[in-house]
């Protein structure tokens, strides 16, 4: 499976820690996220993360686009909730809008990534081979 990896600024830490807590499970995958959150994940880890182009100069765009191209089957996009309407807000929401539209599964917290980590490893979202 591709999962795509995602998380504002505040929230990067998080997800490295998350991405070590569940290293056995994301090495049997494709992990793709952004510039930044590419190169902290593969320094915490040590695992390789397919890297897009930084947030702000398009990697947020290319997510969007493999998203709806059904290129990711997993969406981890942990974000400030305390955000206003700003380019950061606005990029959850279409991510958001097309992980609906194109039945992608996404966790914007930690209680519902490890859901959707937990069912992936064991099988549960097999019906994604077949998009």
């Amino acid at each position: 499976m591709n999962i795509g990896l995602t998380a504002h600024n505040s929230k990067k830490t998080l997800l490295e820690s998350f991405c070590i807590a569940y290293k056995g499970i994301f090495k049997k995958h494709t992990l793709i996220a952004t510039n930044a959150t590419a190169n902290h994940i593969a320094k915490a880890t040590g695992m390789k993360v397919t890297s897009l182009l930084p947030g702000q100069m398009g990697g947020s765009k290319q997510m969007q686009n493999m998203i709806a191209n059904n290129d990711i089957d997993l969406v981890i996009f942990f974000h400030s909730a305390d955000l206003e309407q700003d380019a950061e807000s606005m990029n959850l929401a279409e991510i958001s809008r097309l992980c609906d539209m194109y039945n992608i599964p996404l966790a914007t917290n930690i209680a519902t990534a490890e859901s959707l980590v937990l069912c992936l490893d064991r099988g549960d979202m097999e019906w994604r081979d077949y998009k």
